[in-house]
């Protein structure tokens, strides 16, 4: 199956996300749908979460997946499983209670931050990464608990080892690139991908173009972007991303207007590109032009993040 761990429409509760058949040319797979980041609050996320369930339901050839083993049947037949995630912390409220109420929901990964530091540690655009605080600690506890993925992507680096030092379930990155291909503030040190694979977790790297290098959502930069990470870390502790945005004008605009939460990284080398699904479903064929076994691009394409999700995920009280 082809497993991409995180896309995004607009989050807004009239968002049309029929465009999640795009991935049928996949021949099944799955999809973690993001619902909120980090101006967000618990009112507008429960209500996108309402809103995204309702459609999703009625969305021919798309299905909620509560367990893993649901992904394994809806993939089966050539469908494409939806679960949610976050990005920031803010849809909590502050209240760790939350953590579970979300699972229960189908929120399955969560990243403590976006960019920028809150409650729960640094981000990654911060000059400084005092590292993940006591809420932040609390907070992974919580996640481990009720089977919520933590996930360092826009993360602080120093906050990312953090939760790599406590997390006693799989961490990831779900949709980061690597550092030493292509310096971007976005993208994680080899350091920072060791400790996410010493937890058995997973790095996704992704197709936005600006993560990949200086705009290129090509399928060869994100190739190479893949075999950075399999040679720092192995080839079980790498997966893939999409990080699309179906809303893609709407993100450009924010991205303009919200300086508070991007710098010039985003913008300097022109309007953010992405690799849409029709690119990335063809990634399987890229991968074995360049040598791969079936085995190995099995596990990156989708076997890995199963496995965390296997490891991670508890059932729905």
């Amino acid at each position: 199956m082809l497993w991409d761990q995180h896309a995004c429409v607009e989050l807004v509760e009239t968002a049309d996300i029929g465009d999640l058949r795009r991935y049928r040319d996949a021949g099944g797979g799955f999809v973690s749908l993001n619902v909120g980041y980090a101006p967000h609050g618990p009112e507008l996320t429960a209500s996108l979460l309402r809103s995204f369930r309702a459609q999703v339901d009625a969305i021919e050839g798309v299905e909620l997946a509560s367990t893993v083993a649901d992904i394994d049947r809806i993939a089966a037949r050539g469908d494409t499983a939806v679960a949610f995630d976050l990005e920031d912390c803010a849809p909590l409220g502050g209240d760790l209670d939350a953590v579970g109420l979300l699972v229960a929901q189908g929120v399955r990964t969560l990243g403590p931050t976006y960019n920028h530091a809150n409650r729960a540690g640094g981000g990654c655009l911060d000059a400084t990464d005092d590292g993940l605080t006591p809420w932040g600690r609390d907070l992974v506890a919580e996640m481990n608990r009720r089977g919520m993925v933590p996930d360092g992507s826009h993360v602080g680096a120093r906050t990312t080892l953090d939760m790599c030092a406590v997390s006693t379930r799989p961490v990831v990155f779900s949709h980061s690139n690597m550092r030493a291909v292509w310096d971007h503030p976005r993208n994680i040190t080899d350091d920072q991908a060791r400790a996410v694979a010493d937890t058995g977790g997973v790095v996704g790297i992704t197709g936005v173009g600006i993560f990949l290098g200086p705009n290129t959502p090509t399928l060869d930069a994100m190739v190479r972007h893949l075999e950075c990470a399999v040679e720092v870390v192995g080839i079980r502790h790498v997966g893939v991303s999409t990080d699309f945005s179906f809303d893609w004008p709407t993100f450009r605009d924010t991205v303009a207007a919200s300086p508070e939460l991007y710098d010039d990284s985003y913008t300097r080398w022109g309007p953010m590109e992405w690799m849409p699904p029709e690119t990335f479903v063809g990634l399987g064929p890229a991968l074995a032009a360049r040598g791969w076994t079936d085995a190995d691009a099995a596990a990156v394409l989708g076997g890995n993040f199963r496995r965390v999700a296997a490891e991670s995920w508890e059932p729905l009280q």
